[in-house]
């Protein structure tokens, strides 16, 4: 399960179908659709799906309740999320502006909570000071924003550009690459992973090696083609009617991927 497989921080997902490379190592892969992270990590938990393709700060956690996750593939090493800012409040300058106010959020539990959070905390914002208001992503975050039910955001591409280039919003704080998440976060942030439960590994290791090449091989990919060439093997709803904003998008992005998979020392 992909939490939000339109997202492009989790790109390797749709592009390892589209590429046919879970295919090519003799598997069954069905990729389903779940916008909020926490919600995908819910079903893994229940065991309706085997893996889910999310934040890796969930293995976190849940290892704090209990529940033994772990990153097979590491995809990302930066959160390619950025905190957004509704254009109709210029006189926010820095998260702590924000105190008052409801924050834009996949889902409560969700990455983009955890960080949201976070943010806030660290510039001197106490929890209980602000609301997370779980509005999903894409349109519902979009429809949030321009309904003024929140006043600022977490969000990734193709959201992002949808909202900046229509100058109704502007990026506040901004985690796409690996300097800017340091700069901002004090430090690194792995993000995007294929992650599974620990026993369902130890049960499954040839599936989940099979996972694991099929993951490294799309990242080669992405590594070695243009933003143009991989935006070519999307859907092209995934476009949201400007693919050359999605591509540009990308291009910008997708240094955030890994090269190998393997999570960053």
């Amino acid at each position: 399960m992909v939490g939000g497989y339109e997202k492009q921080i989790y790109l390797p997902a749709k592009l390892a179908e589209a590429l046919g490379y879970f295919k090519d190592e003799g598997l069954d892969v069905e990729l389903l659709n779940e916008p909020a992270g926490v919600d995908a990590e819910n079903e893994m938990l229940a065991g309706a799906v085997q893996g889910v393709v999310g934040f890796y700060d969930h293995c976190v956690d849940l290892q704090t309740k209990g529940k033994y996750i772990e990153s097979v593939v590491q995809l990302s090493h930066a959160p390619g999320e950025v905190e957004l800012v509704s254009a109709k409040y210029p006189a926010v300058k820095s998260m702590k502006d924000l105190r008052g106010k409801s924050l834009g959020v996949t889902g409560l539990g969700s990455s983009t909570n955890f960080l949201s959070q976070y943010l806030m905390v660290k510039d001197g914002v106490p929890l209980g000071q602000f609301t997370s208001l779980p509005v999903g992503a894409g349109t519902t975050f979009i429809a949030a924003l321009q309904q003024d039910k929140i006043q600022a955001g977490m969000t990734t591409e193709p959201t992002i550009t949808r909202l900046v280039k229509t100058n109704q919003a502007r990026v506040l704080v901004d985690l796409r690459t690996l300097e800017k998440t340091k700069e901002a976060l004090g430090g690194t942030y792995p993000a995007a992973s294929l992650y599974m439960s620990t026993p369902w590994v130890e049960k499954n290791k040839a599936t989940v090696q099979k996972l694991a090449n099929a993951f490294v091989r799309t990242l080669r990919y992405i590594n070695a083609h243009s933003a143009a060439e991989i935006a070519d093997k999307m859907p092209a709803d995934f476009y949201v009617g400007d693919k050359e904003g999605y591509v540009k998008a990308l291009a910008d992005g997708k240094g955030t991927f890994t090269a190998d998979g393997v999570m960053p020392a």
